[in-house]
């Protein structure tokens, strides 16, 4: 009888971020396999519960980014197959996909965010003055940003968006200039489930210095000019505060085995948080990676490291 597979990593999605996915997890696949384990590689749409129930894997990896395949919805079917996966759950999924529902637990929680105002299709005065960011609620990868600098600005985004039929919800946020930073969480398994947050630490901090206005989809995936600097040189107590930040808002969120949250520095050094990613990206410009590679764990650690993670959470939910 043939060994079922140590892990099902699954790729795609009916999400815009599709291609990113199927990159982050052809990566994850040739870690687990660099680390030893057998993995069954599918590519998906939107798989049934039954449909994900017949993929092979003792343990499922959902290397999927944006709403279906992050969101809450693939989580929930996951759960009812009852296979362990890696990430967080449906409920904490769901939250930290939605940013206004994000950065209103933030504001709760002492973490600095600006203003946010939800985008109205009717109404062609700002709600915020410029300049601001205009941007799904719900998507990833930066998909559909808009950089608003002046009133006129405005006026040519609103005319685009407020004649689209069906768009997302959108969100209008306060355009904070400075440096961009993120902060990768990972939990390494060795907090035996009394570590605050499920275990999860901070990684090495990353500054991302786009080449362009901001770090939107193509500088994060197709150009070759974004700069990353891990470890950059920042006021004293800034990192650690950033990272406090991080920890903060995803033990308040649920989050679990990993995740990054994406700050903006002004130039007086005070970090204020944009949002969470639950499952960020594993391609080769990716910062979780880069992060956790500054800290000696190469990808097949890190990638073999969460197999593990979710097995055990596995192992434990059935010992109960």
């Amino acid at each position: 009888m043939m060994h079922e597979p140590d892990a099902l990593v699954l790729a795609g999605g009916p999400d815009p971020e599709r291609e990113v996915s199927i990159m982050s997890a052809e990566s994850v696949t040739d870690a687990l396999r660099a680390a030893g384990l057998v993995v069954n590689h599918q590519v998906i749409d939107a798989p049934s519960v039954g449909e994900l129930a017949e993929m092979s894997g003792a343990v499922v990896f959902p290397v999927l980014h944006g709403p279906w395949g992050e969101g809450g919805t693939l989580q929930e079917l996951l759960e009812e197959t009852g296979r362990p996966f890696v990430g967080s759950g449906p409920a904490a999924a769901r939250l930290a996909m939605d940013k206004i529902a994000t950065k209103l637990l933030a504001a709760s929680l002492g973490v600095p965010t600006a203003q946010t105002a939800l985008f109205d299709q009717r109404d062609p005065i700002p709600p915020i003055d410029p300049p601001v960011v205009v941007k799904p609620v719900r998507d990833g990868s930066s998909k559909g940003v808009h950089l608003v600098h002046d009133r006129e600005g405005w006026d040519r985004v609103w005319g685009e968006l407020s004649v689209v039929h069906d768009l997302p919800t959108h969100m209008v946020e306060t355009l904070i200039a400075g440096r961009e930073l993120t902060i990768g969480l990972l939990d390494r398994g060795k907090a035996g489930g009394v570590s605050p947050c499920n275990g999860l630490e901070s990684l090495s901090p990353i500054e991302i210095r786009p080449a362009s206005d901001s770090y939107d989809y193509e500088a994060k995936y197709e150009r070759e000019d974004t700069g990353y600097v891990v470890n950059p040189r920042l006021a004293p107590g800034v990192a650690s505060l950033a990272s406090d930040y991080a920890l903060r808002l995803a033990r308040g969120l649920g989050i679990r085995d990993l995740a990054r949250v994406d700050f903006l520095m002004d130039n007086e050094d005070r970090v204020w948080m944009l949002e969470i990613n639950t499952m960020p990206g594993f391609t080769s410009h990716s910062l979780l990676p880069m992060a956790a590679a500054d800290m000696g764990i190469p990808m097949p650690q890190l990638c073999a490291g969460l197999v593990q993670l979710a097995s055990a959470r596995g192992a434990d939910r059935v010992e109960a």
